[in-house]
Parts: C-alpha cells; sequence; structure tokens
C-alpha cells in the first residue's frame, strides 16, 4: 500500500530491562496510584487484592509498563516524607514482582533514595516529575544504576505550580530544559532517556494545546516522548467536565498526541487507550489504497 507514514519510527530505541522498546508501536504505560489524594482514583488501590486485581487487568489489556506512584503531584497537593513514600511503594512492587515477574515496572518519584530502594526490588525505570530538580542526587543516581529515566518538565512546585504557569515561549522553554538536562543527563553516563512535556505542570490551558500541537518541536536526540493527559484539567476545562467524566475526552486528546508524535502513553484506562493506539498505527501504516 501507498503513501505509508513512517516518520514515528524514527524515534531512538530504548533499552528498558533486559528489553528494547523501538516504538515502532506505541507504547501503553498503566498508572497504578497508591495514593490516597489523587485527582483521579487516589485511595482506589490501597490493598493488595485491588493492586493485584487493577494490575493484572492493565497487563491484560496491553500495558507494557506499570508505574507506580505513591505521592500525588496534582496541583496544590502537599508533599509526603520520604519514609512514607518508602512504606507505600515497597510492599506492593515485592508483590507484584512475585506476581507478574516479567512485567516492566516504573515508579514516579524524584527522590533518588526512593528510587535505588525499588530498584532493589526489581524497578527498571524512574518517572521524574521534576526533571531532576528537586533532587541533586538523582540524574547521578539513574547513571550509575543504568536506569530507564523518563525526563519531565514542570515548572514550579505542586503546590503552587498553577498559580503563575507559563504562558508564553512554551516552545522554546521546553526545548531549552531538555537540551540543557539531556546533556547533564550524558555528561554523567546516563542514555536511556524518554522526554515529558508534562502536559498541566505548570503551564496555561492554551500552552499546554500549543505543545500537544508543536511535540516535534520539543524532541531532541530523536528520543521519545511519553504523553501524560489521562483525565487532566486540559480536557474538563474545555469540556465542563470532571475527571470521572474525561474518558471520552482523554481517548481524543491520546488520538491528537499519537499524531504528533507522543511514543508511549501514561494512561488509567488501558483499553481505551490501546484501541487509540490501535487505530492510529494503522490509519500510519495501512490506510491507503490504490486503483
Amino acid at each position: 500500500m501507498g503513501n505509508k507514514d513512517t516518520s514515528f519510527q524514527k524515534t531512538r530505541p530504548i533499552r528498558l530491562g533486559e528489553k528494547l522498546l523501538d516504538f515502532s508501536r506505541p507504547v501503553i504505560m498503566g498508572i497504578l496510584n497508591l495514593t490516597p489524594d489523587s485527582f483521579f482514583d487516589g485511595g482506589k488501590y490501597s490493598q493488595p487484592d485491588q493492586w493485584l486485581l487493577q494490575t493484572r487487568k492493565m497487563l491484560e489489556e496491553g500495558a507494557e509498563i506499570i508505574d507506580l506512584g505513591a505521592m500525588s503531584t496534582r496541583p496544590g497537593a502537599e508533599m509526603i516524607s520520604e519514609e512514607e513514600e518508602l512504606a507505600r511503594l515497597i510492599p506492593p512492587l515485592k508483590l507484584l514482582k512475585r506476581e507478574f515477574k516479567d512485567t516492566l515496572f516504573s515508579i514516579d518519584t524524584f527522590r533518588s533514595r526512593v528510587a535505588m530502594h525499588c530498584v532493589d526490588e526489581g524497578a527498571q525505570m524512574i518517572n521524574d516529575v521534576s526533571g531532576g530538580n528537586f533532587d541533586p542526587l538523582m540524574f547521578a543516581t539513574v547513571a550509575k544504576l543504568k536506569l530507564t529515566y523518563v525526563l519531565m518538565h514542570m515548572h514550579g512546585m505542586p503546590k503552587v505550580m498553577q498559580k503563575d504557569p507559563i504562558s508564553t515561549d512554551v516552545i522554546s522553554k521546553l526545548r531549552s530544559f531538555f537540551e540543557a538536562k539531556v546533556a547533564e543527563l550524558h555528561k554523567l553516563g546516563a542514555t536511556d532517556i524518554i522526554l515529558d512535556p508534562g502536559f498541566g505542570f505548570g503551564k496555561t490551558l492554551a500552552c499546554n494545546f500549543q505543545l500537544l500541537r508543536n511535540m516535534e518541536k520539543i524532541r531532541i536526540e530523536q528520543l521519545p516522548i511519553l504523553v501524560g493527559v489521562s483525565r487532566k484539567s486540559m480536557i474538563n476545562k474545555v469540556l465542563h467536565t470532571q475527571p470521572s467524566e474525561a474518558l471520552n475526552g482523554t481517548t481524543v486528546l491520546h488520538t491528537l498526541s499519537l499524531l504528533h508524535g507522543a511514543n508511549l502513553l501514561r494512561v488509567h484506562n488501558v483499553k481505551e487507550a490501546r484501541e487509540a493506539v490501535d487505530l492510529v498505527t494503522y490509519y500510519r501504516t495501512e490506510g491507503s489504497c490504490e486503483d
């Protein structure tokens, strides 16, 4: 078939554990929130049977990575102690690694000590919302342990990031941020890096959509881009919905993200995200005919 769009295949492969992700198909990362106060499903997964059921469900529906988070970073969120974060993370991680031995686990943390403890329990990826800004030892830790690292952009701290969000020059600001941070990581020896624009983290609504339209302009060194828009306020502010009502809006933004270069989707609802991936992949690779 003619006129195939293969631009998404130009992304650099990333080593994740024993696997090499080449992103010939976009990858789904399923969210397992272990927090009592996350903006959508806080407190929903607090018991061992809930951890197991939700993880099994996400894997069966097509998630390739499970992302465990123990501290909410929603706008206005309060920080918890390192000890509390570890107490929330380690028991489920141990249990899930025993039950799902071959599964790839990511840890949503900005603390290097939390990262080290979780790697000892089998995690292979660190998803750092601060982009290394909250813990000066994070980059060195990632490099030393040869971890896959999600480098996310956040403007300000979670508690106040939406009080003075970025409102101009968002593309140039994020590109400069990624260039500087990736150079720093490379200097330390880290190579498996994923970029995350940080939708909703200290940007205005207009800037979030500007980022969505122009993701290829912030991609550097052909690194993969992760998008996390699931049920976020950039949907609800436009549609006048609540997070619980935002599944359809999420799927629309997932589709747009894939069309604009996303290589990974971090999602609450794996089945619907996988359907978006399947349809966009077909559209880009097979969806043409010739007489």
